[in-house]
């Protein structure tokens, strides 16, 4: 059995209602895959230095010593065939779906901690709205490296324990800075659009998000995972 196995029945047992599932399942091939041939210690390392907040997330889209090391220039030429790439990194306490965005083109997260992925595709998304019963919910076992596909809907991982999570967020250099120009809503799905290359929607819940533009299209109860106790 893999050492991270006995957390995944543990985190399944307190979740029945998510039908949790691991990306190294074949079910995830819908929404990416596992990247099997990349070395991450040089990231794990760094991000020791870094500090999960006491509430909520905290997103960081470019840091500069992560994209200090050998894999970007991987990334670069392999995932992302020769794009420039920005690497940051996502920690936090959080613990429910809030929100889904995706930026068409992909996402590669590496597991620092474990964690949860709530996920769902832009294929599903009717005038702007998205219904959570269609969300699947995956465990990520640390140090795993993972390609989201862009038609892969996303947000901020869950927390599996009360420690919190720590991610690395790899994505094409631009994504999620802000708009150079003011709203252009020229078809529906430029509604959707809340920064450089990020359509997104939120769960009415989420009234700040709201205010600053979001769209409140998620239709349903806002998910919530139910981590458990650390080994």
């Amino acid at each position: 059995m893999r050492p991270w196995m006995e957390r995944f029945e543990r985190l399944k047992s307190s979740n029945p209602d998510l039908s949790l599932r691991h990306v190294h399942e074949s079910s995830f091939a819908t929404y990416g895959r596992v990247l099997k041939d990349y070395d991450v210690s040089q990231l794990r390392v760094l991000m020791e230095r870094t500090t999960i907040p006491e509430f909520g997330n905290r997103y960081e889209a470019s840091i500069h010593e992560l994209e200090e090391t050998h894999l970007k220039g991987l990334l670069e030429s392999s995932v992302y065939g020769g794009l420039e790439i920005q690497i940051g990194y996502c920690n936090g306490m959080n613990s429910f779906l809030n929100g889904l965005e995706y930026h068409k083109v992909s996402e590669v997260n590496v597991a620092i901690t474990d964690f949860i992925l709530l996920l769902g595709k832009v294929q599903d998304i009717r005038c702007n709205t998205y219904s959570v019963e269609q969300v699947e919910a995956f465990y990520v076992p640390q140090d795993t490296a993972l390609e989201l596909y862009g038609t892969t809907l996303h947000y901020a991982p869950c927390k599996v324990s009360s420690s919190g999570f720590k991610c690395v967020v790899v994505l094409p250099k631009g994504v999620n800075f802000p708009l150079q120009y003011g709203p252009r809503e020229f078809t529906l799905e430029d509604k959707l659009l809340f920064m450089r290359s990020k359509w997104l929607l939120v769960h009415p819940s989420r009234q700040k998000l709201i205010q600053e533009g979001a769209c409140a299209g998620i239709k349903g109860e806002n998910l919530e995972v139910v981590g458990v106790a650390d080994d």
